[in-house]
């Protein structure tokens, strides 16, 4: 985590000396730490914004330092975390009164359903899609 919390350090110092004001991060969990990444930039002022989407090994510590405004979204049917567990962070973030967050459990889905799904199916496509759009809207609401 804490390498790729360092190699995002230049891209974000690049997209800043171009003129770009405001950054938001999303992370998908893509396997070992690079889902971590996002939390730690969250936890920091590099970034305006961040979504998680389908999270796992997420700790009440990492949640704890989040500092800006942060949304997750979670699959119902998680075989990494339970979405019982990111309702608890979500009640967590909602006492922070210093940004907004946001916890949103799909139903029906699996981990992965944002980027792994079968796209003959009605279900698991607009479920991905409503993700998408959830994440774009939350880029759109907090990146300025």
């Amino acid at each position: 985590m804490d390498k790729g919390y360092e190699d995002a350090k230049p891209v974000i110092a690049a997209l800043k000396s171009k003129g770009v004001s405001a950054i938001g991060a999303a992370g998908f969990c893509w396997g070992d730490a690079k889902r971590k990444v996002v939390v730690k930039l969250a936890s920091s002022t590099d970034i305006q914004a961040a979504v998680l989407l389908h999270p796992s090994l997420i700790t009440e510590d990492e949640i704890d330092n989040v500092s800006i405004p942060i949304a997750i979204l979670v699959a119902e049917f998680d075989e990494y975390v339970p979405a019982e567990l990111f309702k608890q962070f979500g009640e967590k973030l909602s006492t922070k009164s210093e940004f907004e967050s946001f916890v949103k459990i799909y139903p029906g889905v699996a981990h992965g359903w944002t980027v792994k799904y079968d796209a003959e199916g009605k279900s698991a496509v607009k479920s991905a899609e409503e993700s998408h759009l959830d994440m774009l809207n939350w880029f759109t609401k907090h990146v300025k």
